[in-house]
């Protein structure tokens, strides 16, 4: 192993070792449950993926994390209220500062030495900890408060998503360098301008950091990474996605915002036509499944937002034309896969080869029925007691009486 790998497996929480045992068990069981092993098979090559770290279903890993999350927040609130009802604002803003401290170094205990992984407990530990950062930082009213704020989140945003490897963080920071160009008051285009460049350049970083780790369980690490920056770098560029509201205002200025030369406006009309097929063009070749998702996602919303670049009307049958067009689509590529040889092309199937598909299916399906059972499970009806029967006669209908 050469020098520079050594110093960098130092910088992560978990060994490479731990890191491609689950890699492989978790492989390995997808396989046991399609029946490419066998039951013997699958006992025998799972005492080589023994690893040593704490794991949990998605479900308690969700639960966990909100209450940890609750805990922690209840905490921090019942120390302010005891001991800092009438502190300052700059002293609240220490405080804060240090329970962002304490809580990384909290999340780097139950690393070390509890051996949690996507165990929830430390990841809402280091969700508190860029919370608390930012918050501490904007309540400590330094000079450009505003502006160190959202830097230094996506700095350790994006450090934890380096040493931890959880996606979300990197999501994260890019989340926060879009509050800078909102604050500096520049005009829109240098917003949009600034935005992509940000964007294209970290892109840039990542593809040529990936081939590294082509064959490593990093990979995908960096596939969620380079999906992502190619979508931050389409919504930006796509100008009717940009009624994200902050502070009251929109994020990016309205396409009818004199602000927009026509050659701007229309030069993104053209590149939200030219990101979809580069983006689909870059997954199907590498097989990479977040980027052709990204790919599809971008290319959909291409097809949606075209007649409002044209200022044309949306229509309540449009969503309905668009999804009978993507029905059609999905057919044809399915016939023109399952006529191949072997139900194979360009070593893509219509055959379904892993079982990940379904347990996120099951997931999602379970999510919703958590968020909205009566989506799925119809309250009870209410009794109709208006109608009130009897009192006819018996020689006639009873017209005069209610039935």
């Amino acid at each position: 192993m050469d020098q520079p790998s050594i110093r960098e497996g130092a910088v992560r929480a978990y060994s490479a070792a731990n890191e491609e045992s689950l890699r492989a068990s978790g492989l390995l069981q997808d396989w046991a449950g399609e029946g490419f092993v066998t039951e013997s098979q699958h006992q025998q090559m799972q005492q080589e993926t023994v690893c040593e770290l704490r794991r949990t279903n998605i479900f308690l890993r969700l639960v966990l994390f909100l209450f940890s999350l609750i805990i922690l927040g209840a905490a921090v609130a019942l120390f302010f209220l005891l001991f800092l009802g009438r502190a300052s604002q700059q002293t609240i803003g220490l405080f804060l500062v240090i329970s962002a401290a304490g809580a990384y170094a909290a999340a780097e205990q139950a690393v070390s030495r509890f051996r949690l992984y996507r165990y929830g407990i430390e990841e809402a530990l280091l969700a508190s900890t860029v919370g608390f950062l930012c918050t501490g930082i904007y309540f400590s009213q330094l000079s450009g408060a505003e502006v160190l704020a959202p830097i230094a989140g996506s700095i350790v945003s994006l450090w934890i998503w380096h040493r931890f490897g959880l996606p979300y963080f990197f999501f994260a920071g890019m989340i926060c360098p879009l509050w800078l160009p909102f604050l500096w008051a520049v005009p829109a285009v240098v917003r949009h301008l600034s935005v992509i460049a940000l964007f294209a350049v970290a892109l840039a970083a990542v593809l040529r950091l990936r081939p590294r780790y082509h064959l490593s369980y990093l990979n995908q690490r960096f596939s969620i990474a380079e999906a992502l920056l190619w979508f931050g770098i389409y919504v930006a560029t796509n100008l009717q996605l940009s009624d994200l509201k902050v502070h009251g205002r929109g994020w990016f200025a309205a396409p009818s915002n004199s602000e927009f030369s026509t050659a701007f406006y229309w030069t993104t009309w053209a590149l939200i036509w030219c990101l979809p097929p580069v983006v689909l063009a870059r997954g199907l070749r590498l097989r990479d499944r977040f980027v052709i998702a990204v790919g599809l996602i971008v290319a959909i919303l291409t097809l949606v937002t075209n007649k409002p670049y044209f200022g044309g009307q949306q229509h309540s049958w449009d969503p309905m034309l668009l999804g009978a067009f993507f029905i059609v689509v999905v057919l044809v590529i399915r016939r023109w896969l399952a006529q191949g040889p072997n139900e194979t092309r360009l070593g893509f199937t219509v055959r379904r080869l892993s079982g990940k598909d379904k347990e996120w299916i099951n997931a999602a399906t379970t999510a919703i029925g958590l968020a909205a059972p009566q989506a799925i499970t119809p309250g009870p009806q209410a009794n109709n007691t208006g109608a009130q029967f009897g009192g006819g006669d018996s020689g006639g209908g009873g017209a005069s009486s209610d039935w």
